[in-house]
């Protein structure tokens, strides 16, 4: 095993937690490092951080609920039940709509404008879903459209995953954050996890600043991102590694939140035009050593999730500290390969 202390050192990473999961149980954790640098604020198996896009994942698992609800279906066309903004039409949607299933794979056709999504200016000013897909804020100063056919390419998209947002909150008329609560946090008692675009209500004693490649403090402390579909989980690994195993234990007909072997194989069988490209996850390997993974990475804050659902094994990543460097060619890769 690698001496995680000495690697935090090495990479200049503020604070760290994991737990690893073995035949469907925890195996390992471990909390190194403090919230906060300069402080003595150390990380526990309570501290909160900005888990990014990993959101995309839980995203998918709250459509895949909704799906067998009946609520929403991955194959319609999501302009028919877009009610407040419409996905414009052109000639690239002529031959094929976008998808649920197209969103969630990053292969609607929808192209993130260069510069844009980054996290909030100001606490003040949390734009409408509305506006930012008008384009008609800083965080994403051109309107949303489809730039190529969609399913002919795959474009890592944040605007995909603010349409999946608006689409619920238009079907349902209950608010994403409300949804995910109920769904999903509630019912595995994940109560260090919140969809929040504001932190005020929460205790933030817990919570990890976020610092940049060189072990400073970000602006502001916390990132907050204001499409929290796309980027927007703020948890702990000991809370994902709850949905982790119910996910896993759905196989068995075992799941709390319903998830069902027919979901997981959805959410984990090649997409469009890409092999690698899950719903909401990426994918490698085949079978039984199937895995899938979700990365966060934005401003102060790294984290990697990795599952084997069929070997029952998994392993959860974060860090308060952005290196500047992929996951995989840092201290979580080290991680990585040696639990592998």
């Amino acid at each position: 095993m690698i001496n995680i202390r000495e690697r935090m050192e090495h990479y200049r990473i503020a604070g760290l937690s994991l737990v690893a999961i073995d035949k469907g149980k925890i195996s390992s954790t471990g909390h190194y490092g403090v919230l906060e640098v300069g402080t003595d604020k150390k990380v526990n198996e309570h501290t909160v951080f900005n888990a990014c896009s990993i959101s995309k994942f839980l995203t998918s698992i709250l459509v895949m609920k909704l799906v067998e609800q009946g609520m929403v279906d991955l194959d319609e066309d999501v302009n028919k039940k877009l009610v407040s903004w419409k996905i414009p039409d052109n000639p690239l949607t002529k031959h094929k709509k976008v998808t649920l299933r197209n969103l969630l794979c990053h292969q609607s056709g929808i192209v993130d404008p260069e510069g844009s999504f980054l996290e909030l200016k100001s606490f003040h000013e949390i734009p409408s879903m509305v506006e930012i897909l008008n384009g008609t804020t800083p965080y994403c100063a051109t309107s949303i459209e489809v730039t190529s056919e969609p399913e002919s390419e795959f474009h890592y998209s944040d605007a995909g995953f603010c349409l999946i947002q608006l689409l619920i909150e238009d079907i349902t008329q209950k608010p994403f954050s409300h949804l995910m609560d109920n769904i999903i946090f509630k019912p595995l008692c994940m109560t260090n996890s919140t969809f929040s675009t504001s932190l005020s209500t929460s205790n933030l004693d817990n919570f990890a600043c976020g610092h940049d490649r060189n072990g400073a403090l970000i602006p502001g402390n916390y990132s907050i991102y204001p499409y929290i579909a796309a980027c927007g989980i703020w948890t702990t690994p000991s809370d994902l590694t709850k949905l982790l195993l119910d996910v896993m234990k759905g196989v068995k007909g075992q799941s709390k939140i319903g998830m069902t072997t027919k979901q997981l194989n959805e959410l984990c069988r090649p997409q469009g035009c890409k092999e690698w490209a899950g719903l909401g996850v990426f994918l490698d390997g085949t079978g039984e050593k199937l895995e899938f993974s979700s990365l966060g990475w934005g401003t102060g804050f790294q984290c990697m999730l990795v599952a084997y659902p069929f070997l029952e094994q998994g392993l959860i990543m974060m860090t308060n500290t952005d290196t500047g460097t992929h996951q995989m060619k840092g201290i979580m890769g080290e991680i990585y390969h040696s639990h592998n």
